[in-house]
């Protein structure tokens, strides 16, 4: 009886630890949002800082989550259509090319 106990004990412990780990689990899409910035895949980023096209002043903050406006040319990405890119203030930034909004500061 007391061994069945003892069995049972151990069968329950490492039940509950599986679910444990399994819930530390994170699957990662593109693009993802974490807290204020878009993690983007890394051949973006690369295109991005390959690119040679000259900065554009803008009055305003060059921060995640500006729209950048019209009169700032952004630049599509081949393959990407989710991205597109222009440099602002000297700044490389990632832009949804949809709303024109900046998902990421590139540095």
């Amino acid at each position: 009886m007391r061994k069945t106990l003892v069995s049972a004990a151990a069968v329950a412990l490492l039940a509950l630890s599986g679910s444990a780990f399994a819930q530390d689990t994170v699957i990662i899409q593109d693009p993802v949002t974490t807290q204020s910035t878009v993690v983007v895949p890394g051949e973006v980023r690369t295109y991005v800082l390959e690119q040679q096209v000259p900065s554009v002043a803008y009055d305003g903050d060059v921060v995640v989550g500006t729209v950048v406006p019209d009169t700032v040319e952004i630049h599509t990405i081949d393959g990407h259509a989710d991205y597109a890119y222009s440099v602002v203030n000297d700044q490389r930034v990632i832009v949804n090319p949809q709303t024109r909004t900046i998902v990421q500061v590139v540095e």
